[in-house]
This record gives structure tokens, sequence and C-alpha cells, in this order.
């Protein structure tokens, strides 16, 4: 964790219905809603929320009696100051829209209530999160770790709704909740995209006109993987090269890695997966982008794969 928690950046003078900052009211109202008989859903999200976050709330909303959508930009996976004060911030605009996509309370903690002083505890989970994303933005998934238990243990049992755009992310969530016994479902939800491909992301605020003409070249060099795995190429090393030489014919894209991987341990794939990630991450303009899609080796459709 490299960003100090010396100040609040959220504005405090919100006037949205719905809205929550303490802790123990939102713990003690979902205690409430439980005993009642209510299924809570929960949608974490950092805000600037776009059509994919809602799309999450959505989801929730079909599948849960109460939802919870957190707005929270959470310092401690953040790896340098200026990208966590350039983050986009929206709060009001967040939690009406949250509140219109179905959220019941929206819960926007000032940093102080999250990161209370003195606090010691770390989560980790080294061997996912050290690779792709990791390798890149050391320290990140720590912090995401930390804060998803934080906010886990503030919602209580519940249905959590997370986008498949971040799988790193969310597989490292499904084995932080596997290892530690925590009382949540979690379910990953398909990838919402522009009419381009590009997949939805609040970064995509930050890129010019330019950048964002140049940035669906992933999505067409994860659909290119995609045609080959499925058509039958096995070797690997060849997927990854037809990704790099595709997404590095994009004068403006800076390609960080083109990897396929194991859905589970993220790490190159055996000769016997049945199922695999293609994932990619490349910086335009210094706004880093990732994307991934899904495969089945060797042909058949693959449910859920994008």
């Amino acid at each position: 964790m490299t960003i100090a928690l010396e100040r609040e950046v959220l504005p405090r003078n919100l006037s949205v219905p719905g809205l929550v900052d303490a802790v123990s009211s939102l713990s003690d109202l979902l205690v409430g809603r439980r005993a009642a008989g209510d299924r809570v859903g929960f949608v974490p999200t950092m805000g600037a929320l776009h059509d994919g976050h809602l799309a999450l709330i959505s989801r929730a909303k079909s599948e849960s009696d109460f939802v919870v959508v957190s707005v929270f930009v959470n310092p401690t996976q953040f790896n340098s100051r200026e990208d966590f004060d350039k983050y986009p911030r929206s709060i009001e605009q967040d939690a009406q829209g949250a509140t219109v996509a179905g959220a019941d309370v929206v819960f926007v903690p000032p940093i102080a209530n999250m990161y209370p002083p003195g606090g010691l505890t770390q989560v980790s989970l080294p061997d996912l999160s050290g690779v792709l994303e990791g390798s890149s933005r050391p320290g990140h998934f720590d912090g995401v770790a930390l804060v998803v238990t934080k906010l886990f243990s503030i919602v209580g049992p519940c249905t959590a709704f997370f986008g498949e755009k971040d799988f790193q992310q969310l597989q490292i969530v499904r084995r932080l909740v596997s290892d530690l016994f925590l009382p949540v479902h979690v379910v990953g939800c398909e990838t919402v995209r522009e009419e381009s491909g590009l997949a939805m992301s609040s970064r995509n605020q930050r890129l010019s006109r330019e950048h964002l003409r140049a940035a669906p070249v992933l999505y067409r060099a994860l659909l290119r993987a995609r045609e080959l795995i499925e058509g039958g190429e096995s070797n690997f090393d060849r997927v990854e090269a037809e990704m790099t030489l595709i997404i590095s014919s994009e004068p403006l894209a800076d390609l960080d890695y083109a990897r396929v991987v194991d859905c589970e341990t993220l790490t190159r794939p055996d000769h016997l997966a049945d199922q695999v990630r293609v994932l990619v991450a490349a910086n335009f303009g210094g706004i880093r982008l990732i994307d991934n899609l899904g495969a089945r080796v060797g042909g058949s459709d693959m449910k859920g794969r994008s």
C-alpha cells in the first residue's frame, strides 16, 4: 500500500435519499432485513458508474430482495497518489443512478471509517495476486483483498455481484471467500461492452478521442485468440503471439501482456485444460485498460465465456 490515508477526498454534503455512510448503521440495517427474511444482494463499486455497473445492480435486484451498492474509491489498491486523485468521482450522480437501477441503499463510507487509525491487518493471496495485473501493479490486489474483506464483514451474508472484465479480481475474491469461509456467494457477470467491443470501464472516461477509437483493438485480439483456440490451436505461445501482433499493430497501444491462462490458477494451462481464459492489458495515453474472454479448448460453445 503506497497511498497515504491522510485526507478525505469524497464530498460529504450529500442529500440523496438512501445514502448510508456509517459502518454500524449499514450493518444494523442489514441484520434487520435478513431477520425479516430478505435475501441481500451486494454490488461493490468505486463509483463513476457506467452501464456495466448498472447491469450488475439490475442483476442483483432480480435475484435479491434488498440490494446494497457501495461507492468507495479504495486508496490501498492504487500504486500512485496521482492515479488515486485522478480517479473519476461523481458520488451524487452515482447514488441516483444506482437507486434507479435497483439499489435500496448506497453505502458511501469516508476513508476514515474504512481505515481507522492503527489498523494492522493485511490480506494477501500471493499465488493469484502476483501475476498478470499484480506483476505491473505490486500491492494492488492486497488492497483489493483487504477492502473486499472489510466490505463483506460489514454487509454480512449476501450474494455479491462482480463483473468478469476484472477477471483476476473475480478469481481472487472467489478464493478469498472460500479460504476464509465467508458467508458470501460470489456471482460473476458478463462484461458489458460498447458497440465497438470495448469493455466498459470507468477509466474510459479519461481516454482521448483518438485513444478511444484505438482501444477496441484489445477486443479484436481476444476474439482472434478465441477463434484460434476453439478452432483447435493447442500451442498457446502461438495464440499469445497472434494477440501481441494484433495489438502491436495499433500505434497508440502500449501492450503490457497478452496471455492464455487456466481459469482457476491464472497460470499457463496444462494440455488437459478444457476451458481457458485469454487476458490482455495495454496502456493508451497512460490510461491502463484490461479485458478478457473465455474459450473452450477444441471448439464447442461455452456458457458465460465472455
